[in-house]
């Protein structure tokens, strides 16, 4: 990670983290010394959201086949229930 600013140095520069996020650079926020936030770019966090799903449906797929059962439904079937038909584009 890039740079890191105090939760005070956050606060009174937001408009100027946000701007570096925006071109890419993310910065560290830091509590009495120990990370504990980050400004990233939205595109850094989708990805990690995106791979973090992923994760999450491969255990749940594991754990099923662990278990010698069959899945009610497909990832994208359960995407759009939750989410609408349009949802199946992200499975």
């Amino acid at each position: 990670m890039g740079d890191s600013v105090s939760e005070r140095e956050a606060q009174a520069n937001l408009a100027k983290l946000l701007d570096q996020a925006q071109e890419g650079e993310p910065t560290a926020i830091t509590r009495g010394g120990t990370p504990v936030a980050a400004i990233v770019p939205i595109e850094e966090y989708e990805v990690l959201e995106q791979a973090a799903d992923e994760l999450l449906a491969r255990k749940a797929l594991r754990t099923l086949a662990e278990e010698g059962a069959e899945p009610l439904a497909t990832m994208a079937e359960v995407l759009a229930d939750i989410f609408g038909p349009s949802a199946t584009d992200m499975a």
